[in-house]
């Protein structure tokens, strides 16, 4: 029963549930932690689009069954090893699909939300079966999930998100995938095995570029955003130091991809990775420290 479980959590790829705590960005970047409405709202908003989420796993997983079966790592999903049938994994993506779009339309009611996750499902479907097999289409359209996941948690929550967020979820977003990228590339040139149809439109020269760029891009996107009038006003002038962590956190991640070549998932990097667990406690701490601080 247990490894039952634990076979379909696998297939739900729950631990990639932790990108959906993107939905919760309004309430923590705006310090309304006593708004219990918006905070309950958010966790259905989450649990919703978590089951949507992993529907579109089930349904990737299984148009890449062939391609995940010559992968190092992919051959375990459980459709790829055979441990659970096409069948059930039908089903269970069905059961996801309805409960998921119940929880918007019957239990938070809200339309706006609703339709934006109906986008985001039938863009991730087209990303399945077309869409993913060009290159830069590819990760643009994973990054711009993300940024559908900051909207859903602001309809949600009715709080406005700062222009310097979008760019930031977006550009953090595209900087993840395009390090998973990488690791593709590198299996493909030590093994020949093209394991997604967009690699031949990347090499480690044009992805290394693309991700020293978009670092530099999200350092300075990040200091504009602490000093920018609505954050200085809203949190205090001293918010600028948490820029430490961040600059800390993506030396870490490149450090990961670069030498230690961990670029394949980075929810189990930061699921596994001490420093990052550290660094990203360290930036919350000192993010509520100082907006906390600020009347004082």
């Amino acid at each position: 029963m247990i490894q039952s479980l634990y076979t379909y959590l696998k297939l739900l790829r729950a631990h990639q549930w932790i990108k959906n705590f993107f939905i919760f960005a309004p309430i923590f970047f705006s310090f309304n932690f006593y708004n219990i409405e918006a905070i309950v709202n958010a966790f259905y908003a989450f649990i919703g689009f978590s089951l949507i989420a992993s529907s579109i796993y089930i349904i990737n997983d299984w148009k890449d069954i062939h391609l995940d079966q010559q992968h190092p790592t992919k051959k375990n999903r459980p459709l790829a090893a055979g441990t659970i049938s096409i069948r059930n994994a039908f089903i269970t993506c069905l059961l996801l699909v309805i409960s998921g779009f119940s929880i918007y339309l019957f239990v938070l009611e809200d339309y706006t939300a609703s339709s934006l996750l109906a986008f985001y499902f039938l863009l991730n479907i087209c990303y399945c079966f077309k869409l993913k097999q060009i290159a830069i289409i590819d990760v643009t359209i994973v990054a711009i999930g993300f940024v559908i996941r900051l909207f859903i948690g602001s309809i949600v929550t009715s709080i406005i998100l700062s222009h310097w967020l979008i760019i930031l979820t977006f550009l953090l977003a595209l900087l993840l995938v395009l390090g998973k990228r990488r690791n593709d590339v590198l299996i493909y040139s030590e093994t020949g095995q093209e394991l997604r149809k967009s690699i031949s439109g990347y090499n480690l020269e044009f992805l290394n570029t693309m991700i020293i760029t978009i670092v530099t891009i999200i350092i300075f996107s990040y200091i504009m955003y602490t000093i920018s009038p609505e954050i200085v006003v809203r949190n205090g002038e001293y918010m600028y130091i948490t820029s430490l962590f961040v600059i800390l956190g993506l030396f870490r991640y490149l450090q990961a991809i670069f030498v230690e070549k961990k670029g394949d998932s980075p929810t189990k990097l930061v699921l596994k990775d001490r420093f990052l667990q550290i660094d990203i406690l360290c930036w919350i701490i000192s993010f509520i420290t100082i907006s906390i601080l600020k009347p004082l």
